[in-house]
C-alpha cells in the first residue's frame, strides 16, 4: 500500500526532515516506487509537486527535499499502485477548490466495490483511481450537507470524518485532508503522529542515519505535529492511532479527537 505524510504548524516550518524520510520508502528501504506528490499551503494558494517515479530516484523530489519551502499545512504521499495506471492523473495529493479554498487529499489503502457505492455528480474524478473517486464523494457528501461554508469549518471537518468512517466499510482507508488551515487524518488501519513543541530535543529518521536538533531550528513557540503511516524517527514516542479514529489539527495543535466504532 502507500504511504502518507502530513504536517500542521503554527508558524511556517519547512518539513524537509520528514520528507527525506518518507522518501527513502519510496523505492529503497520500502515498495512505494508508483510515484510521490506533495503540496505546500502558502496563504490560500497551494504548491504541489508530483512525479510517476519512485520518490527515492526522482529529480524532483530530490529538488523538494533540498529547498526548504515553509509552510504551515502540508499534505505528501508515495504511491504502490493498486487501482489506476501510474499516470499523473493517478498521482496523490489531489486538489480540488471549494469554498474559496484549495483542499488537498490523499489516500492510503484499497477499496471494493466503490464504483457502485460511490455515486458522484459534480465532483468528477480526473483520473481513474479508488482514491480520487473516494475524495469527490467526500466533497459532494460535504456540500450536500452544508450548502454555504459554515462558519465553524471544524465542524465541517467532523462531518467529514463520520463519512470517512463510511468509507472504511468499502475496505482500508487511511487519509489526509486539508484546506490549507486544518489537517483531518483518518486511520482505517496504520496512521501514527506526534506533535513537536518545547523543549525540542534530538531525533534520528528510521530509514537514514540524518540526525536533527530541533532546539536549533525552531523557536520556543513552535508547534509542529507531524502525521505519518509509520513512524519516521527511531528515538520519539508517536502516538499510534485505532481503527476508525481520526485526529483534526489547526496550527499544530489537535483540536478534536474521536474513535468510531
Amino acid at each position: 500500500m502507500c504511504e502518507l505524510l502530513g504536517m500542521s504548524a503554527n508558524v511556517p516550518t519547512d518539513i524537509c526532515f520528514s520528507f527525506a524520510g518518507l522518501l527513502e520508502r519510496g523505492g529503497r528501504t520500502g515498495p512505494h516506487k508508483d510515484g510521490w506528490g506533495i503540496a505546500f499551503y502558502e496563504g490560500k494558494g497551494a504548491r504541489s509537486f508530483k512525479d510517476v517515479l519512485p520518490s527515492c530516484e526522482s529529480e524532483v523530489a530530490q529538488l523538494v527535499r533540498s529547498y526548504p519551502i515553509k509552510s504551515t499545512s502540508v499534505i505528501s504521499h508515495i504511491r504502490q499502485a493498486n487501482r489506476g495506471g501510474i499516470k499523473l492523473e493517478n498521482t496523490h495529493p489531489f486538489e480540488r477548490p471549494l469554498w474559496g479554498r484549495n483542499w488537498t487529499y490523499a489516500h492510503n489503502g484499497q477499496l471494493t466495490g466503490y464504483k457502485k457505492a460511490l455515486s458522484v455528480k459534480t465532483q468528477l474524478p480526473v483520473g481513474s483511481t479508488d482514491s480520487e473517486l473516494a475524495f469527490c464523494w467526500l466533497l459532494e457528501k460535504l456540500t450536500e450537507r452544508f450548502p454555504t461554508r459554515p462558519k465553524n469549518m471544524a465542524t465541517a471537518f467532523r462531518f467529514i470524518a463520520s463519512q470517512a468512517n463510511t468509507l472504511r466499510q468499502l475496505g482500508v482507508f487511511n487519509m489526509l485532508l486539508s484546506d490549507g488551515v486544518y489537517v483531518l487524518a483518518f486511520c482505517s488501519n496504520n496512521l501514527t503522529w506526534i506533535t513537536r513543541r518545547a523543549p525540542f530535543g534530538k531525533a534520528t529518521l528510521i530509514d537514514s542515519d540524518w540526525i536533527i536538533d530541533f532546539q536549533k531550528e525552531t523557536t520556543p513557540n513552535d508547534i509542529v505535529t507531524v502525521i505519518a503511516t509509520r513512524p519516521l524517527t527511531k528515538d520519539e514516542t508517536w502516538n499510534v492511532m485505532q481503527s476508525g479514529e481520526y485526529v483534526l489539527f489547526k496550527q499544530g495543535e489537535l483540536i478534536s479527537q474521536k474513535h468510531f466504532p
